[in-house]
C-alpha cells in the first residue's frame, strides 16, 4: 500500500480520493465505516474549494453583536452523503488503532497494515480550550423569528432569557436543506468548554420565547481549539482547526489535493502544511484565542461589533487563509487601530483567563 490514512472523517476521506485520484494504492481505516454522519459542517462559500459538495447556500450572512452586522458573503453546509463518499479503488478497513508509526498501523484486533506513508487524519486531540455547542433542527417556518430569507446567522450574541452562567454563547442558525434549519447555541471559546447542559438550557429558552419546544433529538459540538498539534497529520490532527473559530474543513478539502501530490512526489506532508508564514499565522490565532478567553463576558460581543466592522478583506484574510502572513498582520493591525483601550490591552498584554474556569468567547 503506498498510503493509508486513519480516520474516516471529512479530513481523511477527502485527502484518500485526492491519494487514489494520483495513482496511489490507498487505504482508510474507520472506526465505524458505515455509520451516518450526523454533524453539520458550513463554511463560508468563498473558502470552498470548486466542487466542493454543497448541499445548500446562502447568499449573505448576518451577525448580531451589539448591534447588527449583513455581510454581502455567501455561507454554504455541506451534503454528508457525497463528503462521505468515496472511490471504489480506495480500500476502506474497518477497525481502532492500538499502536501506529509512519509506516505500520496494529489494529486492536492484532491486525497489521504496513505503507510506504501513515497519515494521521483521526480529529483535534483535547487541549486546554474547546468550543461546544447543542442545536437542533427545525421546520424553516419555525426558524422565521431568528433567520431571515437566503440568509445565514453566524452569530447573535444577545442573551437568551435563560442563563445559568455569566458565560457569553451566540445562536448560529442556517439552512441545513429547502425546509430545515439548524439552531445552534454555541460557546465560541472556554476552558474548560462550557457544559452541553447549560448550552441546551440557553437554547430551550430562546426557543420557548417564541413559543416553540425543544426538540429531542439535537446535534452536539465539541472541537478542541488549542489541542497539540501532529506535523505529519492532516486535518484537525494537523493543527487545521482555526484557533479563534473552530473551523477546519474548508481547510482540509482546500489542501487535499496538494497535500496528496506531496505525497506522491514523496515529500513530507507537514511541508505543505507548515511553512513558516503558516506557522507564524497560526501562532497569531493562538494568541487571539487567548485573549478572547481573557475577555469579560460583555466585552465579547463588543469585541466582535469592532471585528465585522472591519472592511470583507479584511474579516476574510483574518478568517480564512491560513497561510497568508501579510494578510493577517493588515487585519490584526485594523483591529488594533480600531479597539478602545480595554480591547488593545486584551490584543497586546493579557493572554490568560480572568478566572480558572474562564470565560467563553
Amino acid at each position: 500500500m503506498d498510503v493509508l490514512i486513519i480516520g474516516g472523517g471529512p479530513a481523511g476521506r477527502a485527502l484518500a480520493a485526492e491519494c487514489w485520484a494520483r495513482g496511489l494504492g490507498t487505504a482508510l481505516v474507520d472506526r465505524r465505516p458505515g455509520r451516518p454522519w450526523r454533524a453539520t459542517y458550513g463554511a463560508w462559500s468563498d473558502e470552498l474549494p470548486a466542487g466542493a459538495p454543497v448541499a445548500v447556500s446562502t447568499s449573505k450572512a448576518r451577525v448580531v453583536g451589539v448591534r447588527e452586522h449583513r455581510l454581502g458573503r455567501g455561507y454554504a453546509v455541506l451534503d454528508n452523503e457525497r463528503l462521505h463518499r468515496l472511490p471504489e479503488g480506495v480500500r476502506v478497513v474497518e477497525g481502532t488503532v492500538a499502536q501506529r508509526d509512519r509506516h505500520r498501523v496494529v489494529l486492536r484486533d492484532g491486525r497489521v497494515l504496513t505503507a510506504d506513508v501513515v497519515v494521521n487524519a483521526t480529529g483535534s486531540a483535547e487541549g486546554r480550550a474547546a468550543q461546544h455547542a447543542v442545536g437542533v433542527v427545525v421546520p424553516k417556518e419555525a426558524a422565521a423569528p431568528f433567520l431571515g430569507e437566503d440568509e445565514a446567522l453566524i452569530m447573535d450574541w444577545r442573551r437568551p432569557p435563560d442563563a445559568g452562567t455569566p458565560d457569553p454563547t451566540f445562536l448560529y442558525a442556517i439552512p441545513v436543506s429547502a425546509d430545515r434549519v439548524l439552531l445552534e447555541e454555541t460557546s465560541l471559546a472556554r476552558a474548560p468548554g462550557l457544559p452541553l447542559a447549560e448550552l441546551r438550557l440557553r437554547l430551550r429558552a430562546r426557543l420557548a420565547a417564541h413559543g416553540l419546544p425543544l426538540p429531542r433529538e439535537e446535534e452536539r459540538v465539541r472541537i478542541p481549539l488549542d489541542g497539540p498539534v501532529d506535523r505529519d497529520a492532516f486535518g484537525a490532527a494537523a493543527g487545521l482547526v482555526h484557533p479563534a473559530t473552530g473551523y477546519s474543513v474548508a481547510s482540509a478539502l482546500r489542501l487535499a489535493p496538494e497535500v496528496a501530490r506531496a505525497i506522491a512526489a514523496g515529500v513530507p506532508v507537514s511541508r505543505v502544511l507548515w511553512p513558516a508564514r503558516a506557522r507564524l499565522v497560526h501562532a497569531f490565532r493562538r494568541h487571539g484565542l487567548a485573549a478572547v478567553l481573557a475577555m469579560r463576558p460583555d466585552q465579547v460581543p463588543e469585541f466582535f461589533d469592532i471585528f465585522f466592522q472591519l472592511s470583507e478583506n479584511q474579516q476574510r484574510n483574518y478568517l480564512g487563509n491560513r497561510a497568508d502572513l501579510r494578510g493577517s498582520l493588515d487585519s490584526m493591525s485594523a483591529l488594533f487601530r480600531a479597539a478602545p483601550w480595554w480591547l488593545r490591552a486584551r490584543l497586546a498584554f493579557s493572554v490568560q483567563p480572568a478566572t480558572d474556569g474562564g470565560t467563553a468567547g
